[in-house]
């Protein structure tokens, strides 16, 4: 399955892009209560854009299909996405809107993070025109399951132009049993709750009768379950002092693409060995304040 080889494979990624406000803090602040932050960072988010970040990191060319509008603050997170090396479709570039806010604190002992966001709610993206054409330029598709109608559509069209489709299920959210059937590659988080799965094999299962042939599931700092059409088993994820697990899993998903972009074919082993390469990125990841940091 695939396009022609190139020697720079170029990713479509589809999906939600936010504005980042990242704060390190002591602990998460009770009712009422104010505190100084350690630290702050400010960056282009979301799961599309992080995971188009690094697919550019790692040797890509990413293009992301968004909504960010013309907003000040729209304005910064394209700036952004541009020095990233991303090439931006902005869907709602008439807009004047503000963009999504992330609003993010990382608690410096643990680097566990507690997020608040709008995510795509603000938008109703329709596909656009060339939305063919962009299909075609590219060699693989990643989505994150916001704004569900253009992911159908462009899996969809991914499938008919015979481009790999990689979903990066982070939650159930409206419409995703629609988009499945159109998925190659779906990566989910411990948190993905498809309708009567209790357990991480009841999802894998869920996911393989809805059409998808290569499925994982994420659990933090435990062990990736994966399971294709012949085998299945599980993965340890790299042990690292966590300094911020924000962003790990778009990290990994993003590393993940990369890896399956010239894969014409999967076999478990290929498979196992995307899932090992990107599981270390995205562990190296955790262990500096920021979502970009690593790369630096």
């Amino acid at each position: 399955m695939g396009p022609r080889k190139r020697s720079r494979p170029e990713g479509l990624f589809v999906g939600l892009c936010t504005l980042d406000v990242i704060q390190l803090v002591d602990h998460v602040p009770a009712p009422d209560e104010k505190l100084t932050a350690r630290e702050q960072t400010m960056a282009a988010g979301g799961p599309a854009a992080n995971a188009a970040v690094t697919f550019t990191y790692l040797g890509g060319a990413a293009r992301l299909l968004t909504a960010i509008g013309s907003h000040p603050l729209g304005l910064a997170i394209k700036a952004d996405l541009e020095r990233a090396g991303v090439t931006v479709s902005d869907l709602a570039v008439q807009s004047t809107d503000p963009p999504a806010v992330s609003s993010i604190m990382v608690t410096a002992s643990s680097g566990q993070r507690a997020v608040a966001s709008t995510n795509a709610t603000g938008h109703r993206l329709a596909p656009p025109d060339d939305l063919e054409a962009l299909v075609a330029a590219c060699d693989i598709v990643q989505l994150d399951g916001h704004h569900m109608e253009l992911a159908t559509a462009t899996a969809r069209a991914a499938r008919d132009a015979g481009r790999r489709t990689v979903l990066d299920a982070g939650s159930w959210k409206p419409g995703t049993q629609d988009l499945l059937p159109w998925i190659d590659v779906a990566v989910c988080s411990a948190d993905l709750h498809p309708p009567g799965a209790h357990t991480l094999t009841d999802t894998l299962h869920f996911l393989g009768r809805h059409g998808v042939a290569w499925t994982a599931v994420t659990q933090g700092g435990g062990p990736i379950v994966w399971a294709g059409p012949d085998d299945s088993g599980t993965i340890a994820v790299p042990t690292v002092p966590v300094a911020d697990t924000l962003g790990a899993g778009d990290i990994l998903h993003g590393a993940l693409t990369h890896h399956l972009a010239d894969k014409r074919h999967l076999t478990s082993q290929s498979f196992v060995q995307g899932l090992h390469a990107a599981a270390l990125i995205a562990s190296q990841a955790c262990t500096s304040f920021g979502t970009r940091a690593w790369m630096h």
